[in-house]
């Protein structure tokens, strides 16, 4: 599960990216932060709880960006990940795990950024959200 972190949940403009700084294969490519549900925590703990590791900042989420499988954006052709709007409810985003960079992107260099192949649906999603499409 992971977060599409924008400015503001009702009429986003800007997403936080993230860099990935490993592992090698995927170093340099960009992604949503976010991770794996542990034992005993529900999809939306381990979100909450992987903001905290990766980017320390508490969040606030929305809605789950609706995904074509019920069970999530297909990111490889082996996992599913759940994704939801998030905004920043406390502490300033730092690339503390995974990441050796973060960045706010607007519609305008929303494609400047190497997106993981398996993102690239949800970034599409999200850049019709960003124009003011529903």
């Amino acid at each position: 599960m992971a977060a599409a972190i924008v400015d503001d949940l009702v009429a986003p403009t800007r997403l936080l990216g993230a860099r990935r700084s490993r592992p090698e294969r995927i170093a340099g490519r960009w992604e949503f932060p976010g991770g794996k549900v542990e034992p005993g925590e529900s999809p939306v703990e381990g979100v909450h709880r992987e903001l905290r590791e990766e980017l320390g900042v508490r969040v606030a989420l929305g809605e789950e960006i609706v995904a074509p499988d019920p069970a999530g954006w297909e990111i490889t052709p082996h996992h599913l990940m759940r994704v939801w709007w998030a905004t920043v409810a406390d502490g300033v985003p730092e690339p503390l795990v995974e990441h050796d960079e973060l960045r706010w992107l607007t519609l305008d260099d929303l494609w400047d950024v190497p997106w993981l192949d398996g993102d690239v649906d949800i970034v599409r999603t999200i850049g019709s959200r960003l124009r003011g499409e529903s």
